[in-house]
């Protein structure tokens, strides 16, 4: 799944959302949030979003295409969705699903350090740092690439806009502060 592995990808990148890449993002969600999922797959986002306390309000995936569908989107406060990591399919999800909805995906953090990302920039608002996740069930290693949630909306005007950084926290003790976007 990996830029550094010789493993054979999963045909549409069809890995499921292990817990522990969502556990970081539910900081950053207002209670009972409502959200649109449009790359589903098996359903464990939406599955585990709503153990949470969270409202799938709707939940849709290949055929469709959200790099161009028009969701239906009353109701619903934001999108959240693990997209295929394809920079062909990655691109065009960014603007489409944003210009519609705050829009929360989970991509690999390497994405943000590349030329390539610059045209979304004035879109991105939060950065959720995940690390590794063990996408595949059973394998007693982690991911080579580490994962980040991103937040986007649509483009601001300003040049220079400020992007919030939430790292990581590796301690069990101290549960960072909650905020809700």
């Amino acid at each position: 799944m990996g830029k550094r592995s010789n493993f054979r990808r999963l045909e549409r990148d069809a890995y499921n959302t292990p817990a522990e890449a969502v556990m970081p993002l539910l900081d950053h969600l207002k209670p009972r949030t409502k959200f649109i999922e449009p790359c589903a797959g098996a359903g464990c986002l939406v599955e585990r979003l709503e153990l949470s306390g969270h409202i799938c309000i709707a939940r849709y995936d290949l055929p469709d295409d959200a790099c161009t569908k028009r969701y239906e989107i009353v109701g619903a406060d934001r999108f959240i969705t693990n997209p295929a990591w394809r920079r062909d399919i990655l691109h065009p999800l960014i603007v489409n699903l944003s210009d519609q909805l705050p829009t929360w995906l989970l991509v690999d953090a390497d994405w943000f350090f590349t030329q390539q990302a610059k045209p979304f920039l004035p879109r991105l608002r939060d950065i959720a740092v995940i690390g590794r996740c063990r996408w595949i069930p059973g394998s007693k290693y982690t991911s080579k690439d580490s994962c980040a949630w991103a937040l986007f909306d649509r483009p601001r005007a300003e040049a220079h806009a400020t992007v919030r950084l939430f790292g990581r926290s590796d301690s069990t003790d101290v549960k960072p502060a909650r905020r809700a976007a």
